[in-house]
């Protein structure tokens, strides 16, 4: 077992027994469906006769190998940190004078969100881009997820995530870096901004936690907005209302009884497809099935990545420690890292410009026409664009002040 003191940086290779993808093919083929009401679609969750169609596809054309070696394409490493074992892959970039850039998913996310946006990223020459937006990557699983996980220890919420993904950086060299993330990836990477303002060069975020209508708008709130910043808020309200109502019931497990729900998760392949299809369905800007946006092959790449690691648990325990932890959420202090916000507008929520300016500052908020919760994975070449000229920006206001501070310096 490695030590919690080992700060090695140690290689990885995904290499899975040939015995595991035998024992889940072997727990596909007894699978013990439930029955459904007729014509309930969505309504009362996964409708069976479209998971039966994806286990079938699971079970006989989709090539786990190939995942595997699209990933292993990738330089992958590993190293302790906290006391926990972090995978992360660490990508330089060909380009010398690349910019830093951290990359996290959320839940029920992983590295392989990734897959799709890593090489334009990395090598903007070789994909039609300007080599100055070049990014050396790093994509941490976070602590508890896939292969960071099982944690060992409780605490493990997006605070002390941060604090370890801070340490990583600054072990692998990176010590100016962007954040980029959506959902507990958002959240991690705001916190890296507010913890470590001198190391974090700017945050890109798909998703602001806490930016849309949690309450009633107020008539002093509504009378003080443009027409169409209040459509936006009312909006907002009746979207919260309308999740609070019918699809938070998975966090509400996730925090208050995760240790009860990874016994079937990490039994059955079914149940922990069906738990995650469920949300890229939901979350996405899909139709009749979650494959409207996400590549059916790539999704159950996510799925491998939980079931093979036995991490449902570990990887649901995030909500756990979050609502359970001390000092609530308000900032130690003022956030001053300049923040872009990309919106996409079948995400879970619809973000506010005007809360977000309350917490944050914003230098960049676009907003697009299509996409959703899994932004890198549904509309890949949208949330490169953005992040490339986020960063692009931010380069631009350095030189700017540089070559004031230089003409001051010759008055």
């Amino acid at each position: 077992m490695t030590s919690p003191y080992d700060d090695r940086v140690r290689p990885f290779r995904i290499d899975v027994p040939q015995a595991e993808l035998d024992d889940l093919h072997a727990r596909l083929d007894r699978t013990r469906w439930p029955d459904e009401l007729p014509g309930a679609g969505w309504e009362y969750g996964v409708p069976r006769t479209y998971l039966r169609e994806l286990v079938e596809y699971w079970r006989h054309s989709y090539d786990w190998r190939a995942a595997e070696a699209r990933l292993n394409a990738w330089p992958q490493f590993t190293t302790v940190v906290d006391g926990a074992t972090i995978h992360f892959a660490h990508i330089r970039s060909p380009e010398p004078d690349a910019t830093a850039l951290l990359m996290t998913h959320g839940w029920p996310g992983s590295v392989a969100e990734f897959l799709d946006v890593a090489g334009p990223l990395i090598d903007p020459r070789a994909h039609g881009g300007d080599p100055a937006d070049a990014f050396h990557l790093v994509l941490p699983s976070i602590p508890g997820f896939g292969l960071s996980g099982p944690t060992r220890d409780t605490g493990w919420e997006f605070r002390r995530v941060a604090a370890a993904f801070a340490v990583l950086m600054d072990r692998l060299g990176h010590h100016r870096f962007g954040a980029q993330g959506g959902d507990w990836g958002a959240a991690i990477s705001r916190e890296l901004g507010r913890t470590h303002p001198g190391r974090v060069i700017g945050v890109h975020l798909n998703l602001l936690p806490g930016a849309h209508a949690t309450t009633e708008p107020a008539a002093e709130e509504l009378a003080s907005l443009s027409p169409r910043e209040r459509e936006r808020t009312l909006a907002s309200w009746r979207r919260h209302q309308e999740w609070t109502r019918e699809r938070q019931g998975y966090a509400d497990l996730q925090s208050t009884r995760p240790q009860t729900l990874a016994y079937g998760l990490t039994d059955s392949p079914v149940g922990q497809l069906a738990w995650i299809a469920e949300k890229f369905k939901e979350w996405t800007d899909s139709d009749e099935r979650p494959e409207d946006a996400v590549d059916r092959d790539l999704l159950l790449t996510n799925v491998m990545l939980y079931w093979l690691t036995g991490t449902a648990g570990s990887s649901a325990r995030i909500y756990y420690e979050r609502a359970h932890a001390s000092g609530g959420g308000a900032p130690a202090r003022p956030y001053t890292v300049p923040t872009a916000l990309a919106v996409f507008p079948h995400d879970n929520f619809v973000p506010l410009r005007h809360h977000a300016d309350r917490t944050d500052r914003i230098v960049r908020w676009t907003e697009f026409d299509r996409g959703g919760h899994f932004a890198a994975m549904e509309e890949p070449d949208l949330l490169v664009g953005d992040v490339r000229a986020f960063f692009a920006q931010l380069r631009a206001a350095d030189d700017e002040a540089a070559a004031g501070g230089a003409r001051a310096g010759h008055g």
